[in-house]
Order: C-alpha cells, then structure tokens, then sequence
C-alpha cells in the first residue's frame, strides 16, 4: 500500500468506516467545493516547525501536551471558554516545565475538533430510533429527526468557527497575554480557591524571582520574544476526510501535500484498519499524523501501520498515542515498545489516560474518576522507563470551565456532583483544577525521568 500512488482522493477507492450517510450528495458536493476554495486554515511552514519540535520530543529533549475538548461544540463557541482554556494549557505547560527542565511543546485539540467516532449507527430512545449524534460538523445533538440528519453546510459553519478560534488563539499565543510575567495573572476563579493554588503561586513566584533575575543581567522580555510569546499548535482526529480533501492543499515550497485543517491530525482507535480510508489519506499528506493505539492492536498491526504511515522514518512524523485502560496498560504496552525497538524507530509515546478510563456512574452519566486517570498515567511512565523508552507525551480531554464531569480531584466530585455542571456533548472532561492537579503529578514524573537519564545537552524543541 505504502507504494501505491496517492493523490489526494485515493481515499475514497478504499473501506471506510465511521463515515455519515448524507441524503444530499449534490448539496456535499457543494459544501466540499467551497471548502476547497477558502483559504488554508494553518501553513505548511507551520506544520514542519511542530513536526521539528516532536522530533525532539521522541528524542527526549522535550515534552508533549496535547489536550481540548472531547467534541467542539457550536453553542459554546465564545472568546471567555477560548482564553479560559488557553489559560489553563499555559498553566500546565508552566509547571512542567520546571519539573523536566525542557521544552513543553503545545498542541490544543481545538479549532477542528468537531467530529466523533460512535460505536453505533443508531441511538434509540424510547423506542425511537434516530442517527447517532456524530459531532456538530455532521448533525444536532438534539434528539429530534430534523437535528440528527447529517448536514454538509455544518462543514462550513465548523471552518468559520475553526478560523475564528485560530485567530484568537494566535493573538494569544504571540500578542503578549502569554508573557511569562503574566504567571500569576493565568489564575482561573476557582482555582485560586483550590488546594492547588498554594502549589500553582509558589511555581509562579520562582518564574517571577527568575525574570527579576534575568532583568537585572540585562535580559528583558521585551527584548527576548521567547520569553512573551509561545508556539501553539492545534490538531484533532481526521475522521470526516471530505471535510480533510477538501482543505488539503499543494505545499508550492516542498511540493508536497499538507492537511491545512490543523497543524497535526490523528488516526482514531476505530479508524486504523491498514488499507482503509482513514490510513490511505493520512499517509499522503506531510503533517505530522498521531495514530491511536487501543488494546485490541496487536505488534504486528503496529508495525505495519507505522510503516505505512512513516516509510520514511523522518523524526516528529508519527506519534504513538496510547489508550489502554488502567488496568490494561501493563499487560499491553510492552509488547508494542518492544517491536518499534527492535525496529530501531525513535518514535514519540504519548499516553491518552482518559478514553480507557470511562465508566457509567450510578446516576447514569458516563464519567471518568481521576484516579484511575492518574493510575494510567503513572503505569505508562513506568512501563516506558521499564523498556528504556523516553514518556513524551500526555493527550487529554479537558476544559478550562468549571464543569463537573470527572469525579474525584482536589474537591473530591462524587457521582453525586455530576449532575451540577454536566456540560459536555459528548465524553467527560477534567476540569481546569483537575486538570492543573494531574499537571503536577506528571510534573513530578518527568522530574523523576529527567534525573534517571544519563546527562546530556538539552536541544530547544523549534
């Protein structure tokens, strides 16, 4: 397969699964043909630099966090919900950084994060049965027929939302507001309320006492850009590939293919199948690709996945995500670190804790308990440092509102709780303090991972 001519729409020669059946063929047709003639949502130039930085992240020289939200949705699009999570990526992003002593490399599951995987065709409520909901970029979350009908004009309300996302992400990101000296000001509301706020102040005094320092030696921040901006990268699974076709364009410097609908997109768990759509796409365009590992993969899919996906063995192309189960990972992840070694490959692990780890409460909302989120995430570090591979990465869903999705955390939310602030469209999220608290615990892993690594120069991830 891997030496078989791709071209842009050679997906639609192969097995698809996971794809809306619309009505309209004439009006897809449409929706897609405009697509085709917006503008690039994110550049090629752009997607190169974060492969460059998950290069040295696979290396060890440096640390992905990959996190958003489960499924963007239309009704909570506003500039608050987008500065709040932002806020909390930087956060994060800060106390790891003091923990591994290395570049943090930052990809949101944002602007394009839009469309879901079911596990079935059909939702049946009361004896009536209806589409599944599949995301706001294919139909309604309400349970009505009109709403559950897949639309191909939500393909175009989900690029103007996508667009207007990135612009204010980039305005973030480069016009001051991640400056570190506004360390103290990313204090969300409730956090400061929180057990973490005594933890989060004393990392944002030490980057303050560090600043005063580099002043006084005549380092200023307004004259270092690194030190008052950051590289933000989006990314999201690439599941509805018209939507991917139609915003895939010729790269005029490399002469190659980019997806310009994020800067990185992945391969979902239900979605690998070799020689299926979703792999035949993926593996024609240059952006870096993530490929979702569940416990039904087996070494030897792995291996030919990989190779299919990266023939050419080029550093930060494809990430490994992991997505096990705390109970599974021990039993499931060594035999995958040991094929890709054997290999020779230097390809870049990242843990996914949460899509393993989603039970039904008793009070019959799907939930994540953080401490079997935070078992996971230990199990894979230690799993990882068992086989002599570098943990590089964490991907998560989470939000920077105040929601009550994931029980346990600082403030303990019971299954009780849930009800309170259950806000999701589609699977549970940590909140911000939830997600601030599991920060420092990996925080404390990468320290740990950092100090059992023989001593070496530290490469700044580009």
């Amino acid at each position: 397969m891997a030496n078989s001519r791709w071209t842009p729409e050679s997906w639609r020669t192969k097995p698809i699964e996971q794809s809306p059946v619309y009505k309209d063929a004439a009006a897809l047709a449409d929706a897609e043909r405009q697509l085709a003639g917006y503008p690039p949502l994110v550049f090629a130039g752009e997607a190169r630099k974060l492969k460059r930085a998950l290069g040295a992240a696979a290396a060890g020289d440096a640390f992905l966090l990959q996190g958003g939200d489960c499924a963007e949705s239309f009704a909570e699009h506003s500039a608050d919900n987008i500065r709040d999570f932002f806020r909390v990526f930087l956060q994060m992003s800060v106390v790891m950084t003091f923990a591994a002593a290395s570049p943090i490399v930052k990809v949101g599951r944002v602007a394009g994060q839009f469309a879901k995987p079911r596990s079935a065709n059909v939702e049946t409520v009361d004896g009536v049965s209806l589409p599944s909901y599949r995301g706001d970029i294919v139909n309604d979350i309400d349970f009505t027929a009109g709403s559950r009908e897949p639309d191909p004009r939500r393909q175009l309300d989900a690029y103007r939302q996508s667009a207007a996302t990135l612009n204010l992400l980039r305005a973030f990101a480069t016009g001051g507001y991640a400056n570190l000296e506004n360390a103290h000001r990313w204090m969300l509301g409730f956090v400061k309320d929180s057990p973490q706020s005594e933890r989060y102040q004393g990392v944002a005094d030490r980057i303050t006492e560090t600043l005063d320092f580099m002043r006084a030696i005549g380092l200023d921040p307004e004259a270092n850009p690194e030190l008052r901006a950051t590289d933000f990268y989006t990314s999201h699974e690439a599941l509805l590939l018209g939507y991917e076709q139609a915003l895939t364009r010729l790269d005029s410097t490399s002469g190659d293919y980019y997806a310009t609908s994020g800067h990185m997109i992945w391969i979902g768990d239900r979605t690998r199948q070799l020689g299926g759509a979703h792999v035949e796409y993926c593996r024609g365009v240059r952006n870096p690709i993530g490929l979702k590992c569940g416990p039904s993969i087996t070494t030897d899919d792995l291996m030919r996945l990989i190779e299919a996906l990266d023939p050419e063995r080029e550093p930060g192309r494809l990430t490994l995500i992991c997505r096990f189960g705390a109970d599974k990972l021990e039993a499931a992840l060594p035999p995958l670190l040991r094929a890709v070694k054997r290999d020779g490959r230097q390809l870049l692990w990242v843990t996914d804790p949460m899509h393993g780890n989603t039970i039904k409460a008793s009070t019959g909302f799907k939930t994540r308990p953080t401490d079997r989120i935070a078992a996971e995430v230990r199990a894979f570090f230690g799993t990882c440092a068992a086989e002599g591979v570098y943990a590089g990465g964490v991907h998560l869903e989470m939000t920077g509102q105040n929601v009550t999705e994931c029980t346990g955390g600082a403030r303990a939310i019971s299954e009780a709780d849930l009800r309170n602030r259950y806000h999701t469209y589609c699977d549970p999220r940590l909140n911000a303090e939830q997600a601030i608290e599991l920060a420092f615990m990996i925080a404390e892993l990468l320290k740990a991972q950092r100090l059992a690594q023989p001593a070496r120069p530290v490469r700044a991830a580009e």
